[in-house]
C-alpha cells in the first residue's frame, strides 16, 4: 500500500544544514520504505491513488535516538499506571531486580512512553534478555554502544546524574540536529516522527519543542499517535 504523509514542513536530514527542506511537503511510503520525499503537490499528482495522512501544521523529521537507552530500560523502573506512581522513570528502580517478567514489563512501558517523545532508536547495550526482547518487539532500532551522554558513564549514583540521563525525552540532553537518527532517504526504512509547533514556536536550535511529538511511524507503520 502507498501512503503519503503530508506535513507543513518536511526536514529529511536535519543534521545537514545544506540539505533541502520542503514546505507543504510529504513522504511517500511503500511497504515500509521511503519511496519519495518532496513537495506534497508533486507527489500527490504522481501517485493519485495513494492514501493520504495529512498532519496539518506538523514538522516531519527522522525520529530521534535516545542515547541513554541502557540506563532507562535496564536500570530505571517505569511504573505501571495501576501503581499510581506517575509515568516518569524511577532512577535505578531496577538495580538488583531479578524478576525477568517485571523487568520486561517495565521496559515495554518505557519504550511505549519514549514513542511519545519521537524516539525511534535507543542506544544499548541491553544485557537483560527480557529487555532485549522488549526492544526487538517494539520495532525501535537498537544502537549498540552508540551515544551515551559525555561523562555520564563515570558518574556514580542516581542522585548525582544529570536530568537528561533519566528523561525519556532525548531533547532534554541533546540539540535537535544531534538527536535525530539517520535521514529520510529513498529506499531507506520509513522511520520518522511528527512534531507540533508548540506554544513557544519551537526550540532556539530550530527543532521541535520538547514533548511535542504528535505521531511516530516505524517501518511505515503508525505506532504512536497522540490523542
Amino acid at each position: 500500500m502507498l501512503t503519503l504523509h503530508r506535513a507543513a514542513l518536511v526536514l529529511p536530514d536535519p543534521a545537514d544544514p545544506t540539505a533541502p527542506s520542503h514546505s507543504d511537503g510529504a513522504v511517500l511510503v511503500r511497504d515500509g520504505l521511503v519511496e519519495a520525499v518532496g513537495p506534497y503537490a508533486e507527489l500527490a499528482a504522481a501517485q493519485p491513488t495513494a492514501r493520504v495522512r495529512d498532519w496539518g501544521d506538523a514538522l516531519l523529521t527522522p525520529g530521534l535516538r535516545h542515547p541513554e537507552g541502557h540506563r532507562l530500560l535496564e536500570r530505571a523502573y517505569h511504573p505501571d499506571p495501576r501503581e499510581e506512581l506517575g509515568d516518569a522513570p524511577v532512577p535505578d528502580g531496577l538495580v538488583g531486580e531479578a524478576d525477568k517478567a517485571r523487568c520486561g514489563a517495565s521496559a515495554r512501558r518505557g519504550l511505549q512512553r519514549m514513542l511519545g517523545f519521537g524516539v525511534t532508536a535507543v542506544a544499548g547495550p541491553f544485557e537483560r534478555a527480557s529487555v532485549r526482547t522488549a526492544v526487538t518487539r517494539s520495532g525501535l532500532v537498537a544502537l549498540r554502544g552508540a551515544g551515551a551522554l559525555p561523562g555520564a558513564g563515570s558518574l556514580p549514583g542516581a542522585g548525582s546524574l544529570p536530568e537528561a540521563v533519566w528523561s525519556l525525552d532525548p531533547l532534554v540532553g541533546l540539540p535537535f540536529a544531534e538527536a535525530v537518527h539517520g535521514r529520510l532517504a529513498v529506499g531507506g526504512r520509513a522511520d520518522f516522527a511528527l512534531f507540533g509547533p508548540g506554544a513557544d514556536g519551537g526550540r532556539p536550535d530550530g527543532g521541535p519543542s520538547a514533548g511535542g511529538c504528535r505521531a511516530v511511524v516505524l517501518g511505515g507503520r503508525l505506532v504512536f499517535r497522540r490523542r
